[in-house]
């Protein structure tokens, strides 16, 4: 599970870099923020499945 968000943590920041470079207007917008939407999502769910280092 981890190693899946990982993967799309890393592939949604690739893509939004990638779509700043390549497209301009309305469609850099959209495929911004569904990069974003993936990039937040994946962000939590790794922050959810941490292990608790006490």
């Amino acid at each position: 599970m981890k190693a899946l968000l990982w993967f799309l943590l890393i592939v949604g920041i690739a893509a939004n870099v990638a779509a700043s470079l390549a497209f301009d207007g309305g469609k850099q917008a959209v495929v911004s923020v569904g990069t974003g939407i993936v990039v937040i999502g994946a962000g939590v769910g790794l922050y959810l499945t941490r292990t608790n280092r006490s």
